[in-house]
């Protein structure tokens, strides 16, 4: 039986016979040395150490298990083990115990005991892999460094070679050559490769800096980096030749099925670099959007004036505001990034002169179309034509990506002191929220060897250390922080003969001297596939590159031509935060909360970091926080002057001073910590608009507030606060109250709207939950409730806004920020069915606003009072109209289906579903607004 492969059951085996033998998964040799026994560890959890990553383990199928899947819905083995598990949490939180959590979580210990192993396999004589019965998850020992990483790098083969396949090809803008030119991909690979564009060279250079300039670390990281490519590119000959390799390659024209002739093209250290590139830059960026930002003022400042347009304007952007939750809450500050009193160096671009720079040119064929051209398909192939029609990724999937897409960031983190728990140790619940795919982005797996000893995530691909888990006796995770790492630069166009430039000069003012933009492009072409039936065609992706960075618009400025460019700290640096990780993991580092938060620093992209061992839970919040100058406005865009310039600035390899360690937001020992990806600290100002006083994080602040007063803090009671949250809508837990109380100040005669008043305050009473009124039955207790306030809420925004406002500056405001994210909201930043929801929304501003009609006392309130000009009864003739039009919309409308739910069903048009990235595809599960993969540790023991 071949790694990741089992058997068909009979009834599969007879639906894809026709295949012939020639296709069957041939069994690979074992490798017949023994790998010697490293040195046992000790593992300090105690068996409280618990995870999940749906929907299973194994991200590889061959060709035969695609088409069982598609013809009679089978999986291959650890598939989808873990789906129901976390998908049962929705109805088992409430009744949840400590003995219970492992009904809902893989027991996270360390090794597999003798009578789980279901497999062993040692691809050289210094590591084996030993995979457990319950969960098929990796366990990795090596008796040296390079065999660790070896057998880390043939781990990741094993389970999503395909999967790593498809983001290097992403990373490097070449999505469409690769996998097809379906709109979707020509969408995806022209929003992300114009984001980090780069040459071979480029991705070369970056791999020599940290080798070169990391010290002794840096040398090992690139040596295990290498092992890791070594031990992919060993599985994927040895699946290749074995014949059972993901079917993916064959259906997309790639190998073909009955001669076994085609390649999977070897990996490299450069591919990890690319995939450095999607992961880090998706999920660990932060700034950016200054020239929407300037737009938005400027509306502002062309309804109001330019002094009171700004300070309305500055009341919505709320760089700090006072209200919002914090994720150190003991008062201290953290200056970064802030509004100057008198900002130089801005340069807003002159109404109505802005246009983006154009990345697509040469279209021939179903380039912009998505025109399709079936090919003629053999009939055993049938079941799998076309699932490739609408994009490997489906637009929207990814952060970023998708029509009006913005960067959003995910994961939440719940941790409480010792001081506050039933045993005295810190308990921790969280992970990371990265959608939700099939296979998933990560992978879990178990480290161990020389210098590593981890268990915990990966993201496939850069799987040489553990970057979310557990390690001996601690554990750690992230969530998504986004402080201004980005900034926008305005630089002078010119001409090299010194005539007068115009907006689409390729030359630019740097320094004094007229200096060419440098064009990196790419040219992709495609044509038809069993997977993807997209007509061929083909285009050429072209991107300016200047020494200020990225170029993302033209305008005008005070009437000269100038080029927006976008330049973002980590770009050139992918894989520097490798150093961080390697220290993660190194059991001889991490032996403390304070060595941990050093080791934190050393990861450079924007992440809040959490930590727990059996002492402390801690915190420290990572990335390369660039050095402005003094009063620099980081929130609009900066003219490329020297003075204005990063300190330290240097061009070449995009190096600068970044603030030091100790600037960073950090705490350690402080009663507790919540993270939704809200704002960290007081002073650390918010690089976009909506860290407002009512966000997503308030769900589990209040909760986890509450947990540590009444004290005794257990992990299933830290779970259940987590699980609550996750099925709870923040507008109808944060802002229905104020809603009801505007609309209930005079009795409402109309009996429709005063039943839908009824329903909505039943819903507010039992908790405002959007959850199954038994498991199974797919309708919410409440139905009728959460479909008017989703019908409701887009509405009332409008009502509230809109008129005060005047359409350009509305407008303006909400190409800033999307007023809505519920998770039927799929015209949203996350698309539909992404589980995430929430975080993007207009209620910040109306929590203000409903608060200042009604007299109640609001920090860093809007500059204006908008619903109703101010006068409550006006504010409730428009809440009440807007609800009105709401209750009258039928579920057809509120609910108008998609390719998986039909119009109407509002439990799966909520409900996650796992996008599939390659042949296999999964049920439909229960919205729940929570972490992709989760831990709970509570560690009673330490070295």
């Amino acid at each position: 039986m071949p790694p990741r492969t089992v058997l068909f059951r009979a009834a599969t085996a007879a639906a894809v016979l026709a295949l012939g033998t020639t296709l069957l998964a041939a069994s690979p040799q074992a490798t017949s040395a023994v790998a010697a026994e490293p040195a046992p560890v000790t593992d300090y959890c105690q068996g409280q150490c618990d995870d999940i990553l749906p929907p299973g383990e194994n991200g590889n199928a061959t060709l035969v298990e695609i088409l069982g899947n598609k013809t009679v819905g089978t999986h291959p083995a650890h598939s989808d083990d873990q789906l129901d598990r976390y998908n049962g949490l929705v109805a088992g939180y409430s009744g949840l115990t400590d003995q219970k959590l492992t009904d809902f979580f893989n027991d996270a210990s360390f090794g597999v005991p003798a009578d789980q192993v279901e497999s062993v396999t040692s691809p050289r004589d210094d590591v084996t892999i030993t995979r457990d019965k319950a969960s098929g998850v990796p366990h990795i020992k090596g008796t040296t460094r390079y065999g660790t990483e070896f057998g880390a790098g043939y781990a990741a083969g094993q389970d999503r070679l395909w999967l790593m396949d498809l983001f290097r090809h992403i990373g490097r803008g070449e999505l469409t050559s690769f996998a097809g030119g379906a709109l979707a991909n020509q969408g995806l690979e022209q929003q992300f490769w114009p984001q980090a564009p780069y040459t071979e060279a480029d991705l070369e250079a970056q791999v020599e800096y940290i080798r070169t300039r990391e010290g002794e670390r840096g040398e090992q990281a690139m040596a295990d980096a290498q092992a890791y490519v070594d031990g992919i590119n060993a599985y994927r000959q040895k699946s290749k030749d074995g014949r059972y390799f993901p079917g993916e390659y064959v259906l997309t024209g790639k190998i073909d099925a009955i001669t076994n002739i085609g390649e999977i093209q070897p990996f490299k250290l450069t591919d990890l670099i690319s995939i450095a590139s999607v992961v880090g830059g998706q999920f660990g960026g932060g700034g950016g959007g200054e020239v929407q930002a300037a737009l938005s003022l400027l509306a502002a400042q062309q309804k109001y004036g330019v002094a009171e347009g700004t300070r309305i304007w500055e009341s919505f952007r709320q760089r700090e505001d006072p209200e919002a939750v914090l994720t150190v809450h003991d008062g201290t500050a953290f200056p970064y990034a802030g509004k100057p009193d008198q900002a130089r160096g801005t340069a807003l671009p002159d109404r109505g002169s802005v246009t983006a720079e154009p990345v697509i040119y040469d279209r021939t064929g179903s380039a912009g179309t998505g025109r399709k051209d079936p090919v003629k398909a053999p009939d055993r192939l049938k079941k799998a034509q076309g699932i490739y029609d609408d994009g490997v990724i489906p637009e929207g999937s990814l952060p970023g990506s998708g029509s009006g897409a913005q960067k959003r960031g995910m994961s939440n983190a719940l941790l409480v002191s010792g001081k506050h728990t039933a045993s005295g140790n810190p308990i921790a619940v969280f992970g990371p929220q990265t959608g939700y795919f099939a296979p998933q982005l990560m992978m879990l797996q178990e480290l161990q060897g020389p210098g590593i000893s981890a268990r915990g995530v990966s993201f496939a691909g850069v799987g040489m250390y553990i970057q979310m888990g557990r390690g001996q006796d601690y554990a750690w995770s992230a969530t998504s922080a986004a402080q201004d790492i980005t900034d926008t630069y305005t630089v002078d166009l010119c001409e090299p003969d010194g005539s007068t430039p115009a907006k689409d000069s390729t030359h630019y003012l740097y320094r004094g001297t007229c200096t060419a933009m440098e064009t990196l492009e790419h040219t992709n072409s495609w044509k038809p596939t069993v997977a993807d039936s997209t007509a061929a065609g083909s285009y050429r992706m072209q991107a300016r590159r200047t020494n200020y960075g990225i170029v993302t618009h033209r305008a005008t400025v005070d009437g000269k031509p100038v080029a927006y460019t976008s330049l973002r700290s980590t770009y050139r640096h992918e894989a520097d935060s490798i150093i961080g990780f390697q220290m993660l993991n190194d059991p001889s580092y991490v032996k403390d909360a304070a060595s941990f938060q050093q080791a934190a620093s050393n990861i450079d992209y924007a992440f809040n970091w959490f930590y727990a061992d059996s002492r402390t839970a801690a915190y420290y919040n990572s990335g390369m926080n660039p050095v402005r100058p003094a009063d620099i406005d980081p929130a609009l865009p900066i003219r490329a002057e020297r003075a204005y310039e990063w300190q330290g600035f240097d061009p070449a390899a995009n190096t600068a001073a970044y603030t030091a360690f100790a600037e960073h937001p950090h705490s350690s020992g402080q009663d507790y910590y919540v993270s939704w990806n809200n704002r960290q600290a007081k002073g650390y100002a918010a690089a976009g608009f909506g860290l407002s006083a009512v966000h997503r994080g308030d769900l589990l602040d209040d909760r986890v507030a509450k947990l540590v007063e009444d004290g005794g803090v257990t992990r299933a009671s830290l779970t259940r606060a987590m699980a609550e949250a996750a099925l709870t809508d923040l507008r109808g837990e944060q802002l229905l109250p104020e809603l009801l109380k505007v609309i209930r100040s005079k009795p409402v005669t109309d009996p429709g709207l005063n039943a839908a008043v009824q329903q909505l305050e039943s819903w507010r009473a039992a908790g405002s939950q959007r959850r199954e009124s038994s498991p199974g039955s797919h309708a919410y207790t409440h139905a009728d409730a959460v479909r008017i306030m989703d019908a409701w809420w887009p509405k009332l925004v409008e009502a509230e806004f809109r008129p005060g406002l005047g359409d350009d500056l509305y407008e303006a405001l909400t190409a800033s920020l999307a007023t809505d994210e519920s998770p039927a909201a799929s015209h949203g930043p996350s698309g539909a069915h992404s589980g995430s929801a929430f975080q993007y929304g207009w209620w910040g501003f109306a929590d203000k606003d409903l608060r200042q009609v009604l007299g109640q006392p609001v920090k860093g309130p809007l500059g204006r009072t908008y619903c109703g000009n101010g006068d409550a009864d006006s504010c409730r003739e428009a809440l009440l109209g807007a609800l009105k039009q709401a209750v009258a919309e039928p579920a057809t409308e509120v609910y108008p289906g998609d390719g998986t739910c039909k119009a109407g069903d509002q439990w799966c048009t909520d409900s996650i579903i796992h996008r599939a990235l390659g042949g296999i595809t999964q049920k439909a599960i229960h919205w729940q607004n929570r972490p992709t993969y989760q831990q709970v540790v509570e560690f009673p023991a330490h070295r």
